[in-house]
């Protein structure tokens, strides 16, 4: 099992209503623990659905959703940004 700090930012932090939450699960890959997330329905689902553009970073950089989820870390979750 493993011990993994989820912030959540911008539009995504509002719909769930929390800006961080601690989560344990045996997901393998960034993807996985969204799938997780997604599985627990309501704003989650909504929010982080495969549909959605949604940004991943893990312990600060951004990557994919393919990238190994380790032990502990920090997963964020945010919407793309788009700025001139």
């Amino acid at each position: 099992m493993k011990t993994i700090t989820v912030r959540y930012f911008a539009s995504i932090r509002e719909a769930i209503g929390a800006a961080q939450e601690v989560v344990e699960t045996d997901a393998t890959t960034l993807g996985g623990l969204r799938d997780e997330l997604i599985a627990r329905g309501g704003a989650h689902a909504a929010s982080l659905a495969h549909g959605k553009a949604v940004r991943i970073a893990l312990d600060q950089t951004l990557t994919d959703e393919w990238a190994d989820l380790p032990t502990t870390a920090e997963v964020a979750f945010f919407p793309p940004v788009t700025g001139g």
